[in-house]
């Protein structure tokens, strides 16, 4: 199955990792180097126009990306 993350970006749900609330995870000082190292690496794909709500972690093509989206982990989860 696909899953739409928001400005015409479809990912594929075997390849979802884990989705987080960016506002519950990012108090942590673990998820804050994770998404620094994954930024500074080229890892992180913004695809939010707005203020972000959540972070999507994938696994593609032996690689990890990391989507960052308006939508939150509940829409996301029952799309």
């Amino acid at each position: 199955m696909y899953l739409h993350l928001g400005q015409d970006t479809v990912i594929t749900t075997e390849n979802i990792i884990a989705m987080f609330d960016i506002d519950a995870c990012t108090v942590s000082k673990k998820t804050r180097d994770f998404l620094a190292a994954a930024q500074k690496n080229g890892e992180v794909i913004n695809v939010s126009l707005e203020l972000p709500r959540s972070f999507v972690v994938c696994r593609e093509n032996g690689k990890t990306v990391v989507y960052i989206s308006q939508l939150s982990t509940k829409t996301l989860s029952h799309r």
